[in-house]
């Protein structure tokens, strides 16, 4: 039975590549965890401050009072896509791959923080606030930047190999092509996350901070 190639083509990415998706995945995590740890970290005032701009959004959110989801599907696409190709260059300058490896490391900070928020402010309904309003574009999201700076991260090395290494180089014009085309697989990938983002997960924001509000009128 033959193998697809494409299938194929993903196994040996991942055979060559194995080591650098757990570094950028343990390092993706630990910024998780420290942006969880720096919400513990945030004095009274400052939880109070965050809490009532929250509320506020939240409040717009209830009476439908926010951005159109055209506006928010190309805020939203733009600002991820941005974030990937600074990695995308970054990592054709050879000297920008720590940066690189900052980039993943905020990214898990925001996220960390994010949900570390709502669930220390809110407990159970901050963590079902954060399941719809934080995950279902970040299910895209995450594993596409995971991808994309892992490619980087290999690209910057294989570039370091071919200059500084005494052994035949490899063509650089077919490594170009290949880490291009893993940026419009990567930039595609994002409409979709974006589009999570601007039409289902309003929706979804909106019904469970209706339901919340009513939960809490009940047992009031």
């Amino acid at each position: 039975m033959r193998t697809h190639p494409l299938k194929s083509a993903i196994a040996v990415h991942w055979r060559e590549h194995a080591s650098l998706y757990v570094f950028v995945i343990v390092l993706f995590l630990m910024g998780v965890i420290f942006g969880a740890i720096v919400v513990n970290s945030l004095g009274f005032s400052q939880k109070q401050d965050l809490y009532y701009y929250l509320a506020q959004f939240f409040g717009q959110v209830s009476k439908d009072n926010v951005a159109s989801a055209h506006d928010m599907f190309r805020q939203s696409y733009m600002h991820n896509v941005k974030y990937m190709v600074l990695m995308w260059v970054l990592g054709i300058s050879v000297i920008g791959l720590p940066v690189i490896l900052v980039l993943l490391f905020l990214k898990g900070i925001v996220v960390g923080f994010t949900v570390g928020f709502l669930v220390n402010q809110m407990g159970w309904k901050g963590f079902l606030l954060s399941f719809v309003s934080v995950m279902p574009q970040n299910l895209l999201v995450i594993p596409l930047m995971i991808v994309m700076g892992v490619m980087s991260i290999s690209f910057s090395l294989r570039m370091v190999r071919n200059q500084f290494m005494k052994r035949p180089h490899e063509p650089v014009f077919p490594m170009v092509m290949r880490y291009a085309a893993a940026m419009a697989a990567a930039a595609f990938g994002l409409l979709v996350s974006s589009a999570v983002e601007a039409y289902l997960s309003p929706v979804l924001m909106k019904q469970v901070v209706k339901w919340v509000v009513n939960l809490i009128i009940i047992i009031m």
